[in-house]
């Protein structure tokens, strides 16, 4: 049974890790906001986990190299380079709060999946 979850699971962590990075870089960018010369930063995470699992996929031992590939995989931190104000600040508040709300959703989509999945886990081992 660990095998059929680990990965699903190990990807929902994961992923509560990426959308906790990305809360604290949109926290981070609104708190900010009025310092000169800052510019926004954000996170991704997609292109470091598709490389991981194409790493993994070409190893023989598929299930196992997989959980490696998502647990190694890392969001990275980039910072953009547009300054949309004349003191060089290029956060828009406006474009964070909405960042911030989608993170939010997204965050409480994968919490629910986690839930589901002890859930289902719960009634297997209860019968």
């Amino acid at each position: 049974m660990e095998s059929l979850t680990s990965n699903s699971m190990a990807m929902l962590y994961k992923s509560m890790d990426y959308l906790w990075s990305k809360q604290t870089c949109i926290l981070d960018n609104i708190a900010n906001v009025e310092t000169p010369g800052y510019q926004t930063k954000y996170v991704t995470f997609e292109e470091s986990l598709q490389q991981a699992i194409q790493s993994a996929s070409r190893d023989g031992r598929p299930v196992a190299a997989m959980r490696q590939a998502i647990e190694g995989a890392q969001p990275v931190i980039h910072e953009a380079a547009e300054t949309t104000r004349m003191d060089g600040n290029g956060v828009d508040v406006t474009e964070q709060m909405v960042e911030l709300t989608r993170e939010a959703y997204q965050m409480q989509y994968v919490m629910d999946a986690i839930s589901r999945d002890f859930s289902m886990l719960r009634t297997a081992i209860s019968g």
